[in-house]
């Protein structure tokens, strides 16, 4: 049996041109040029030069402390647009305009780039240098490519020798294949590749060192008490050795100078460091705060004059044949995608100063002094409700956007921290707690470093009433140890 019925039902579709300004905003900086590069790449009908490196000032933005007059969900449409207004005034071409004023006896600048040899690639060229005949160097090649990034060896003998036969055709038994493991992937550098776990990484690396009294001491304290050095029972040390406490210090010292990943050290001097580009800079000047814009972050673009005379020409033509009104469609698409990205740039531009200037103004006590102890609580929606724009649009402008301040380049979402009253009933913010907490565990006595419920006690004695799985939380945030892992001899 058929039945009609009504039914009302509420949603919000986003057009394409508030879909590229939200994946504009996200952007950082660096990540937003190449983004411009790329769209002057594939729309001809979009000009401009994006090499500025200046800062916007205030005076750019007429926005100040007026945040209501900011609409985030202002769209223009491409029909109500004046072409002319995105033209360049310039009709010189940027050829002409182009200048070399180097001398022939200036340095080049230019720095040439490393070729990095990757860590696996190191460990195949060491293993040139040994001896070897040809099964053996088919085997420790096929070992050395089990190695994970760490420099460990985390597979089993068995599981490699049916892998070794099953897919590289190579016939072996567990006993070959443990004395080539012993006798060359231990062999390599750094010391400590091809260990099975942690306890056997440190002991190949005091192995490799040149033999003292520490030496020797820390090597069977490892390989013979691994469990109890872990669990820093020194007590049971001591006794278990009759040695000194100034001795059994000095072994353990040697230990703490043993690398747990002997890979990774070995990839961090060949990987590439990213230097941070900050979005804002933050200056006091004359006992207030300024904010500035990284100027490039807002290039300077325009509609290809071309591209418009192109348009105007065949539509003033009489007879159109297909092959033109094809073109004219094409023309007229690319002119409205680059009239869209250049508002969608402008807006762009708005939302992140206007909600950087927020931010400013709410923790305008720390970015004046740069005390940590005086960022306020805040989260995304006290933003929001001061700009007039929707929380994951302040979550945009916040992620991966660097600050520049007297007091060094801040990730902005480190801002935002919730809000916990103290003893006074007065909201104090959890980084702020933080501080505190990490300060306390610095300066306690290492011989016997206070547990969860007594740094809750210090805690409440200061004015924070926090709860010991608090505490537990919070120094997780931190990356700190458990007591029993801080204690020190």
């Amino acid at each position: 049996m058929l039945k009609q019925n009504l039914q009302f039902k509420i949603s919000q579709k986003l057009s394409p041109q508030q879909i590229q300004l939200m994946k504009l905003i996200q952007l950082p900086t660096q990540a937003f040029e190449q983004r411009l590069k790329e769209e002057l790449v594939e729309n001809p009908a979009l000009e401009g030069n994006i090499e500025q490196e200046e800062l916007f000032d205030n005076d750019d933005f007429n926005n100040g402390d007026e945040y209501d007059d900011y609409d985030g969900n202002e769209s223009i449409e491409a029909e109500d647009i004046n072409i002319d207004e995105y033209l360049s005034d310039d009709e010189i071409p940027d050829y002409k305009l182009a200048a070399n004023n180097y001398s022939d006896d200036d340095e080049d600048r230019e720095s040439p780039l490393a070729a990095a040899v990757s860590f696996h690639q190191d460990l195949l060229n060491q293993l040139q240098t040994f001896i070897i005949n040809d099964d053996e160097r088919e085997i420790a090649e096929f070992l050395v490519g089990s190695i994970d990034d760490d420099g460990y060896l985390r597979r089993s003998i068995q599981d490699m020798v049916d892998d070794m036969a099953f897919t590289q055709g190579i016939y072996t038994d567990e006993k070959t294949v443990e004395r080539i493991v012993k006798t060359i992937i231990h062999e390599l550098e750094p010391s400590g590749v091809g260990a099975r776990d942690l306890q056997e990484c440190l002991f190949l690396q005091l192995k490799h060192k040149t033999p003292t009294e520490s030496v020797e001491l820390a090597s069977r304290i490892i390989d013979e008490q691994f469990e109890s050095f872990t669990r820093k029972h020194y007590e049971k040390l001591l006794a278990k050795y009759t040695i000194r406490q100034d001795q059994l210090k000095k072994a353990i010292s040697e230990i703490e100078k043993l690398n747990p990943k002997p890979g990774g050290s070995f990839s961090g001097n060949t990987r590439v460091t990213d230097a941070i580009v900050p979005d804002f800079a933050i200056r006091v000047v004359d006992g207030e705060l300024e904010l500035t814009l990284n100027g490039r972050n807002a290039p300077t673009l325009h509609v290809s004059r071309d591209y418009q005379d192109m348009l105007r020409t065949y539509k003033d033509a009489k007879d159109r044949s297909n092959a033109q009104k094809d073109a004219i469609q094409f023309i007229k698409q690319k002119l409205d995608s680059a009239k869209w990205f250049i508002d969608a740039i402008k807006q762009r531009q708005e939302t992140l100063y206007v909600t950087m200037n927020a931010i400013m103004h709410f923790q305008y006590d720390y970015f004046l002094e740069g005390d940590e102890l005086k960022i306020k609580p805040m989260i995304l929606k006290d933003i929001a409700d001061m700009v007039g724009l929707d929380i994951s649009t302040i979550s945009r402008v916040a992620n991966s956007k660097y600050v520049e301040t007297p007091y060094g380049t801040k990730l902005i979402k480190e801002f935002f921290s919730e809000a916990m009253k103290n003893d006074q009933g007065e909201d104090v913010s959890t980084l702020e707690i933080k501080k505190i907490l990490k300060t306390v565990i610095e300066e306690e006595d290492k011989t016997k470093p206070l547990p969860d419920d007594q740094l809750a006690e210090i805690l409440k004695e200061k004015g924070y009433p926090i709860a010991r799985r608090t505490i537990a939380k919070y120094r997780e945030q931190l990356d700190i140890p458990v007591a029993r892992l801080r204690k020190k001899i």
